[in-house]
């Protein structure tokens, strides 16, 4: 998995006035949680654009005045009508220890559906994963040369190694509809042959 690097600062954990006074310098109050104990750091708010603003995911190599660390974005919250960063939390990871991540999907292939008139639906972005942090990948692809008109691909149906999916298995990661246009060449088709 793609690394990023941030580097923080440490913080008092001070309440909302503290929060505010970091805002108003640019900077995002943060923490860190999953270690020994919880590490409460700022960052200046222009080092998140290319963690963020991205479909992307990543490990951190988070340096906390100078202490090193890898994590994972867990949660960020943004101000309602600016759309600013408020907060931003990480977890700590460690290559012994599973995590869990949201690990983008890649569509492969040519579906025969949509060779013939159909119209391919993406309905999930990202598969929920549990695994090691060296086993991690970028993306997972998912294969849908296969897929014919109104068929479908469900979580159940995938496998990683060394990777277990959290997703319901019955959840419906694409599928191929059929069109108006596909069944007006079907129709055709069944009359040709009569």
């Amino acid at each position: 998995m793609q690394t990023f690097d941030i580097k923080g600062t440490k913080r008092e954990c001070g309440g909302k006035k503290v929060a505010k006074e970091l805002r108003r310098n640019g900077l995002v109050p943060c923490i860190v949680y999953g270690g020994e104990k919880e590490i409460a750091f700022s960052v200046p708010a222009d080092d998140f654009r290319g963690l963020i603003y991205t479909p992307n995911v990543y490990i951190v190599n988070l340096s906390v005045d100078g202490t090193e660390m890898k994590a994972i974005l867990k949660d960020i919250q943004f101000h309602p009508v600016s759309e600013k960063i408020l907060h931003v939390d990480f977890l700590q990871i460690f290559d012994d220890k599973p995590v869990t991540i949201g690990v983008p999907l890649t569509i492969t292939g040519h579906s025969e559906g949509v060779k013939a008139g159909g119209k391919l639906q993406v309905e999930m972005r990202k598969l929920n994963v549990k695994g090691l942090p060296a086993n991690l990948p970028d993306r997972l692809e998912v294969d849908i040369t296969t897929l014919g008109l109104g068929q479908v691909v469900k979580v159940g149906s995938l496998h990683y190694d060394n990777l277990e999916i959290l997703n319901a298995k019955t959840a419906v990661v694409a599928a191929v509809k059929t069109t108006r246009a596909a069944k007006a060449a079907e129709a055709a088709a069944a009359a040709a042959k009569k």
